[in-house]
């Protein structure tokens, strides 16, 4: 491998840029390496590969225009990266280690990846780039989880399901299949978030046939990924998503459309037993059921939470709750109280003021990033950035059901996709606040 190494640093130091593009590869397979090459300290790679960018800039010749930085974005990540630190002094908080593992998906990677994106990715040639090894990616992703779905998984998957994912990824004798993934709700909102990027993209207008085919494609393997994985919490990504695009398209007739077709997919799965023979789609309806077990137990752990954490505004300390919690302080309450929800688990670990000031920062993205795209002249470019806030929140409300938005590859995926978004106006040749005079 030093060969390697050796090529991909002189790379790396040469054009800074391959080191988003490589953070993005390694945030879709890093975790599926790991289960056959369990010594390495593959985890670490996401974080080695930023850091190293960082120096690769410093280090070069050519004069860096860090102006090129400045923005809300930044200064948000910035401002979340701090709280997450003070977090460190969090008097509830029980190991340190806990806390720098945990807070690298939290915070560390939005903190690095914003500011990275601004200044390194310049043009449209660098957008289109990302969008399509996500789209390549996430098809490699699909084409895996079909085999594991329709061939089985292998030894080493196996090894990994006997050591105890067994648990959450086998129910009734039913695979929810995981791909490469970290596991099945990763997996399915991962899907569901190309699902909703693949089908934007493909309704933009001059598109060459081998392009539509290229989304279309995308689109039908991620919609089959979706749904072999057994993640009910994925369907919100689509659900939200595709709203929000027919909102932000501005053609209200066809969003009024969209709405009595989901109002139809609704009472079709809450009212209705069609389809209830396909594992996937009854899979789907039981999240519309009320008196689901796993939605009752859920409830009541957030009612133990809430009750825990009313003397604790700042939370339990990064790292407290989930797997974290259960390798550094296995026997505390937050470590044997399931979190479930990516926004209950901050609200564990980082308290009501740290759960307040996430959704602030999140819901800034959201409507600035609207603010930026509801006017933007060039069509096409308006078209793919849609893509990109339209999948954006999908993921904010499948967050709330599973601990996907800081998990791989979708944070990576999202800060990315969040820098280009706020620099549109630059990249379709708009006036731009922040650029440089020059």
């Amino acid at each position: 491998m030093l060969p390697f190494l050796l090529f991909f640093l002189y790379q790396l130091f040469t054009h800074p840029k391959l080191g988003i593009y490589s953070t993005i590869f390694m945030a879709f397979v890093a975790n599926g390496i790991t289960r056959y090459v369990s010594d390495a300290p593959i985890g670490l790679a996401v974080d080695g590969i930023l850091v190293l960018s960082f120096i690769a800039i410093f280090v070069r010749k050519q004069k860096v225009e860090w102006s090129e930085a400045k923005s809300g974005l930044t200064m948000a990540s910035v401002i979340w990266m701090l709280y997450n630190f003070l977090e460190l002094f969090n008097p509830e908080a029980r190991s340190f280690e806990a806390w720098f593992y945990a807070m690298r998906g939290v915070s560390l990677y939005m903190f690095l990846a914003v500011p990275l994106t601004f200044i390194l990715l310049k043009d449209r040639k660098d957008l289109d780039l990302y969008l399509n090894i996500w789209l390549i990616l996430s098809m490699l992703g699909s084409l895996n989880g079909l085999k594991q779905n329709l061939i089985g998984v292998d030894s080493f998957e196996q090894a990994w399901l006997d050591a105890g994912a067994a648990k959450q990824h086998i129910l009734f004798g039913k695979l929810r299949v995981f791909s490469f993934y970290s596991d099945a709700g990763q997996f399915g909102a991962s899907q569901a978030h190309t699902l909703v990027l693949a089908v934007i993209l493909a309704l933009q207008s001059g598109l060459s046939l081998k392009r539509k085919a290229f989304y279309y494609t995308a689109a039908v393997l991620s919609l089959i990924g979706m749904f072999i994985s057994g993640t009910r919490g994925a369907m919100a990504v689509p659900a939200i998503g595709f709203m929000t695009y027919l909102f932000m398209s501005k053609n209200f007739r066809v969003f009024g459309g969209g709405i009595l077709l989901g109002g139809l997919i609704f009472y079709l799965l809450k009212f209705t037993f069609i389809g209830q023979n396909v594992y996937a789609i009854n899979r789907m309806r039981t999240a519309l059921d009320p008196n689901d077990a796993s939605l009752l137990v859920r409830l009541e752990n957030q009612k133990k939470l809430a009750s825990y954490l009313a003397s604790r505004p700042i939370g339990g300390g990064v790292g407290s709750a989930g797997n974290w919690g259960l390798r550094f302080s296995p026997n505390s309450f937050l470590a044997q109280t399931p979190t479930d929800s990516w926004f209950v688990r901050i609200w564990a670990e980082e308290g009501v003021v740290g759960l307040t000031l996430h959704l602030i920062i999140l819901f800034y993205i959201a409507i600035k990033g609207g603010m930026i795209l509801w006017n933007l002249p060039d069509k096409n470019l308006r078209q793919q950035f849609l893509a990109i806030h339209a999948g954006t929140l999908g993921i904010y409300m499948a967050s709330y059901g599973n601990g996907i938005l800081g998990q791989m590859p979708t944070g990576i995926l999202l800060y990315v996709g969040w820098a280009l978004m706020f620099k549109a106006k630059k990249l379709c040749g708009m006036n731009y606040p922040f650029a440089s005079k020059k």
